[in-house]
């Protein structure tokens, strides 16, 4: 099973102007990281960054001189997304920017059927709250001090950690599974069986025959209707 944890990080709030500035993604096959991701820095073509939005990302125009526009990038965004279910914290929010992205460049906006949010995981889980990214990394125990500010991958790596405790832990995330997660030569994901053979070599009886002679004097002492006897029979 293939996933990506994803965040946005837009020059502003109104769907109808602002533009994605930073796009980011965090990739898991059974529930696992497999270490690809994905981030860029996008040019918003124009678009001015509204002062409340820098001061929550620390984006800056100056930042992004130089850096491709959405349409440059989102050849590349789909073929690590192809497939994959796709999570975000507060998705709607995210998929609305994106899908309008994708319709200024004539591409089918996302199947809601895709999306898992773990904003509404958080709510159902936890209904007293609060259910922010920060207050769930203080609640799992995750280390969010390197979040001094948004940003896009950084938020997708945290938002990993923290959708593995909301779906079960790491204890159930550890649970042997029939298949283990390895890269391919092309360097894409592939699946393998995991098979378990006996001990090449047995490992020794823990009973010393001092243990043995102890038992079986017991035993003895027992009777011959002792219920030990006819289990010991089988």
């Amino acid at each position: 099973m293939r996933e990506i944890i994803f965040d946005t990080e837009t020059t502003g709030l109104d769907l109808r102007e602002d533009r994605i500035i930073e796009l980011g993604g965090v990739e898991l096959v059974n529930r696992f990281p497999t270490g690809r991701t994905f981030h860029k820095f996008i040019n918003p073509q124009g678009r001015a960054i509204h002062a409340e939005a820098q001061a929550v990302h620390g984006i800056s125009a100056a930042d992004l001189v130089g850096k491709p526009t959405f349409a440059e990038i989102v050849e590349e965004w789909l073929a690590f997304t192809d497939g994959a279910k796709l999570i975000a914290h507060n998705a709607t929010f995210d998929l609305a920017f994106l899908n309008l992205e994708y319709s200024r460049l004539d591409h089918p906006a996302i199947d809601p059927g895709r999306i898992i949010d773990t904003l509404a995981l958080a709510r159902r889980k936890h209904p007293m709250g609060p259910n922010s990214l920060d207050a769930l990394c203080r609640r799992y125990g995750i280390d969010n001090t390197r979040r001094t500010k948004h940003g896009a991958l950084l938020d997708s790596e945290l938002l990993a950690e923290v959708y593995i405790e909301l779906i079960g832990g790491k204890q159930a995330a550890l649970v042997l599974e029939a298949v283990a997660v390895q890269m391919n030569g092309a360097g894409e994901v592939a699946d393998i069986d995991i098979s378990i053979g006996p001990r090449p070599i047995a490992l020794p009886p823990r009973l010393s025959e001092a243990d043995r002679a102890a038992h079986a004097g017991l035993v003895s002492t027992l009777g011959e209707k002792a219920l030990w006897l006819k289990v010991a029979a089988g």
